[in-house]
């Protein structure tokens, strides 16, 4: 779940992104927020995911890929 500035909550699935879909529960909550809030970042994953990505819908995976 994401909360935006503006007061927004978004929710988004892990599954739609492929290094984040086999994550465990624990790996999932190591996210931080980088670059002034602008990105999400997994450091044990090794990913990266835009905040502007997620509020567009970008996510890699189509549903049941």
């Amino acid at each position: 779940m994401l909360e935006l500035t503006d007061g927004r909550i978004l929710g988004f699935p892990a599954d739609r992104f492929k290094l984040l879909r086999n994550a465990t529960d624990e790996q999932l909550a190591e996210v931080r927020l980088r670059l002034n809030g602008f990105a999400l970042r997994w450091e044990t994953l090794d990913e990266d995911i835009t905040v502007p990505g997620v509020v567009a819908g970008d996510f890699e995976l189509t549903l049941g890929a």
